[in-house]
């Protein structure tokens, strides 16, 4: 034990020593560069994962919820605006992405461990799989869905006289936020029997 602390006391007096042959200047700037290339990468592989390509590049987003948002108006309608995954399910602000991505690390275990691997294991997860979505946009009020729908930009007078009354007593009021009345807007709804608060 006297020995290792030895070496530990020594490692850490060299550590600290001001090298003998490099200016501070060098240091310096050396632990500039390599924050940069660091940073660099770290943002490279941020957006790398921030994309549709991505998401959908295994099957199991592919195959189940990818198919199923190609039959929506998120992602063919009139305008030719489209929404990708990134934009309802990362949010834009990078706090917020940071978070998101580390929450969303834990998918990458699942499709390891091929909790949804198939069609039939991904229908029997999918009403948890959509309450825990349900739920991080009810916790965050809808942000993903107001990075596109701000109330502002919002013509309650060219709505059907049913979503404008419904956006004028929920939604502009903070009664509800999108979520609570917009689920499957993008992918089907799973078996909602039992769901509390569904009709």
């Amino acid at each position: 034990m006297r020995k290792l602390l030895h070496w530990l006391r020594l490692y850490w007096r060299t550590l600290w020593r001001a090298p003998l042959h490099l200016s501070l200047g060098a240091v310096t700037l050396a632990g500039f560069a390599a924050g940069v290339i660091f940073w660099g990468g770290f943002n490279t592989a941020l957006e790398a994962t921030n994309t549709e390509e991505f998401c959908v590049s295994c099957h199991e987003m592919e195959n189940n919820v990818f198919n199923e948002l190609k039959s929506t108006v998120h992602f063919s309608n009139a305008s030719g605006v489209r929404a990708t995954c990134p934009d309802c399910h990362v949010p834009h602000d990078w706090t917020d992405k940071i978070a998101r991505k580390m929450q969303a690390s834990k998918e990458v275990w699942g499709h390891l461990f091929g909790t949804i691997s198939t069609r039939e294991k991904f229908l029997e997860e999918r009403l948890r799989l959509a309450k825990h979505e349900w739920h991080r946009l009810k916790e965050n009020d809808s942000l993903e869905c107001r990075n596109c729908h701000s109330e502002e930009s919002m013509d309650l007078t060219r709505q059907s006289p049913r979503a404008a009354e419904a956006h004028r007593e929920r939604l502009i009021t903070g009664a509800k936020t999108c979520i609570d009345c917009h689920k499957g807007i993008a992918h089907e709804l799973p078996n909602m029997a039992g769901v509390e608060g569904w009709q």
